[in-house]
C-alpha cells in the first residue's frame, strides 16, 4: 500500500471516540462535526459501492459538487479502490451551460474517466450528463454495498489526483500527482510548518477544485488527522468577516488564501464593529497568486487589533507541479520586501541592492527557502546554472514533482533527463538560498531591451480611485516587427461615464509612468466582470489579451 493511504488509515484508526479529531462542516447555518473516523467509515462503504460497480484500480473518477460534507468520504473512497480524482471545474449562475458542458466532455475525455460523481448543487446537471452519455452516480447514493474491508493496493507511482490547471478551458492539461508526490510534499508541509495533529485548527474556504483548497485544506489535515473548519468560497464571498468569525470561535491556528482575500478581508475588518480574536492564529499562508506587500500588510496590520501576530502571515511559492508548496518563508517572521535595481534587473537580468537611495528600486517578497526533498535553481535560456541574484528561468526537482501532464493530445512528461521541470516562472534566488518570483515569463513586457513584469503596472494601475482592485490586467501589444509594447485594462463601476472614464484613463497612465518610467499604449475601461478569471480566480492573461485587443478594434 502507498505511504498516502497507510498515514491515512492510521490518522482514522486514531481518529474515534471523544476528543478524536475532525471535520466541521455546515458553517454559518448548521455545523455538523464528524471525526475523521467517522468520515473513514463513510469512505469504506462508499469505496465498496464504487468498486460493486466496476470501479478498477488506476481508473479516474470526476467529482461535481460544493459541498465539502460530501466530497470528503467520497474522494477517501476513490483512493481506497484505488482510483484517482479529478475535481472538475465547477459551473457558476453566469456560466453558459452548453459551453460548460462542452469544456467538461473535453477534459473528461483527456483524462479517460470512468465515473463523474454527483453531488449538492450540482445535481440539476444530471440531465446535461445524460444527454452527453456521461456515466454518474449521486453521492447520495453510495451506500447500501456493505464496507470495503481492505483497500486496493497501489504503488508510490500510481495516480492519486489529476489536477485541472488554471489555464484557458480550451486547451485544458491536468497534472498528475502521484501517490509519492502526495505522501512527499505532504510530510514537507508538515515539518516546515510545523503542524501538530493534537494542536492544530485548520480552517478554510477555498475551493476544492483547486490544488490550496483540495491538496492543503482537505487531503492534508485528512491524512494526517488535523481539525479541520471548511466552508466554502460562496459562504465567503457573501460574508467575507465569517473567515475571521470562524477563526475566532474555532480557535484557528492555520489557514490560507490568495492575496486578493487577504485584501478583501482586510477592508471589511477595518470598518467592522464586531469583536474577533485572532490570537490563536499562527500561520496565515499567502499563495496562490503573485503577493502584493501592500495588501499583505494591510491585512497584518488591520488584524494587529484583533490579537493577529504580524509574523503569522507565512509568504509561499507553489503550483499543482509540485504537488502544491515549493517554499515557505521562515515561520514567525513578518513579511520581507527585498528590494532590488530596477534597471539592473529590467536591463541586465540581475537583482542587486539599488545603486543609490535616489535610484528607481522594485520591491519582491521574499519566499523562503525550498522545502525539504525540492531543489530549485534558476538558468539563463541556455540551461545554464546561474548565481545568487541572476534572474532566468526557475526549474524545479524532487520526489513531490509530477512526472507529467494529460493533456487533449495525450501524455506529456514535465521532465528533462535530469529530472528538472521548468515552472515557467522567472525569478532569483538569494544569497541565503531564498526563492523570489518575479512574475510568470509568458507574460513578461520586453520595452527597449527592459523586461517589465505585468504586476508592477498593475498595482500602479489599482491606486486609481475608481479602479477596482484585483481587477486590472497590463498585456503586451505587437507594435510592428520585433518590438513591443503594452496596454492596461482596468475595471470599474464608472465604465459607461465619458468625463469618468477619461480621469481614469489619464491618471492609470500618468500612475504607470511613474511606476515603470513607461506609458502605456492604451487604457481600456470596462464594466465589473469583464476580465476573464479562471475558476480559482486567477486572471487569465491571454484571454485578458484577447479581449483587449477587441476592445481597441471597435
Amino acid at each position: 500500500m502507498s505511504r498516502f493511504v497507510d498515514t491515512m488509515l492510521a490518522s482514522a484508526a486514531r481518529s474515534t471516540g471523544p476528543g478524536a479529531r475532525g471535520m466541521v462542516t455546515g458553517e454559518p447555518a448548521s455545523a455538523v462535526r464528524r471525526t475523521w473516523g467517522e468520515v473513514h467509515e463513510e469512505a469504506r462503504v462508499a469505496a465498496a459501492a464504487l468498486v460493486d460497480g466496476g470501479l478498477g484500480p488506476g481508473d479516474a473518477v470526476a467529482v461535481l459538487a460544493a459541498e465539502p460534507a460530501t466530497i470528503a468520504p467520497a474522494v477517501q473512497a476513490v483512493w481506497l479502490a484505488g482510483g484517482s480524482i479529478t475535481m472538475l471545474h465547477q459551473p457558476t449562475a453566469r456560466t453558459d451551460l452548453a459551453l460548460w458542458a462542452e469544456d467538461t466532455l473535453t477534459v473528461l475525455g483527456m483524462i479517460g474517466a470512468r465515473l463523474v460523481l454527483l453531488g449538492s448543487p450540482f445535481e440539476p446537471l444530471a440531465d446535461v450528463l445524460t444527454q452527453h452519455g456521461i456515466a454518474f452516480r449521486r453521492l447520495t447514493e453510495l451506500a447500501g454495498a456493505g464496507t470495503l474491508d481492505t483497500p486496493v493496493e497501489v504503488g508510490e507511482d500510481a495516480t492519486a489526483l489529476l489536477q485541472l490547471t488554471s489555464g484557458s478551458t480550451a486547451s485544458p492539461k491536468a497534472v498528475r500527482i502521484t501517490h509519492g508526490n502526495l505522501f512527499a510534499n505532504m510530510t514537507s508541509m508538515r515539518d516546515a510548518a510545523r503542524l501538530d495533529p493534537a494542536a492544530d485548527v485548520m480552517v478554510s474556504w477555498l475551493p476544492l477544485f483547486h490544488d490550496m483548497g483540495m491538496v492543503g485544506f482537505l487531503t492534508v489535515p485528512m491524512t494526517l488527522g488535523i481539525e479541520l473548519v471548511k466552508v466554502t468560497p460562496v459562504d465567503f464571498l457573501g460574508r467575507p468577516t465569517l473567515w475571521a468569525d470562524l477563526l475566532t470561535r474555532y480557535r484557528g491556528t492555520v489557514t490560507a488564501a490568495p492575496n486578493f482575500a487577504y485584501a478583501m478581508a482586510a477592508r471589511r475588518l477595518a470598518t467592522t464593529e464586531d469583536k474577533f480574536d485572532l490570537s490563536a492564529l499562527r500561520l496565515a499562508l499567502n499563495g496562490a497568486e503573485p503577493i502584493d506587500p501592500d495588501a499583505a500588510r494591510m491585512f497584518t496590520e488591520v488584524c494587529a487589533g484583533f490579537g493577529l501576530d504580524p509574523g503569522a502571515m507565512l509568504c509561499a511559492y507553489g503550483m499543482a507541479e509540485a504537488t502544491l508548496a515549493v517554499s515557505f518563508t521562515p515561520l514567525g517572521r513578518p513579511l520581507v520586501v527585498d528590494e532590488v535595481d530596477a534597471e539592473q534587473l529590467e536591463a541586465h537580468h540581475r537583482a542587486v541592492p539599488p545603486s543609490s537611495p535616489d535610484a528607481p528600486a522594485r520591491g519582491f517578497p521574499l519566499l523562503g527557502p525550498p522545502l525539504p526533498g525540492l531543489e530549485l535553481r534558476v538558468v539563463d535560456d541556455s540551461d545554464v546554472p546561474l548565481p545568487a541574484r541572476g534572474v532566468g528561468r526557475l526549474q524545479l526537482r524532487g520526489e513531490a514533482v509530477t512526472p507529467g501532464y494529460l493533456t487533449v493530445d495525450g501524455p506529456l512528461a514535465t521532465q528533462d533527463a535530469d529530472g528538472w521541470l521548468d515552472t515557467g516562472d522567472e525569478g532569483y534566488v538569494t544569497e541565503t538560498g531564498e526563492v523570489v518570483v518575479c512574475g510568470r515569463r509568458k507574460d513578461v513586457i520586453i520595452m527597449g531591451g527592459r523586461n517589465i513584469y505585468p504586476t508592477d503596472i498593475e498595482r500602479a494601475a489599482a491606486t486609481v480611485d475608481g479602479v477596482r482592485a484585483g481587477n486590472v490586467a497590463a498585456v503586451r501589444l505587437e507594435a510592428g516587427a520585433r518590438r513591443e509594447t503594452f496596454a492596461v485594462a482596468v475595471e470599474s463601476r464608472h465604465a459607461g461615464d465619458d468625463a469618468a472614464v477619461k480621469v481614469i484613463r489619464r491618471e492609470v497612465a500618468a500612475r504607470v509612468m511613474d511606476a515603470v518610467g513607461l506609458r502605456p499604449l492604451d487604457v481600456i475601461v470596462l464594466p465589473p466582470g469583464s476580465l476573464p478569471k479562471t475558476p480559482s480566480g486567477k486572471l487569465r492573461r491571454a484571454a485578458a489579451g484577447t479581449l483587449v485587443a477587441k476592445a481597441r478594434a471597435s
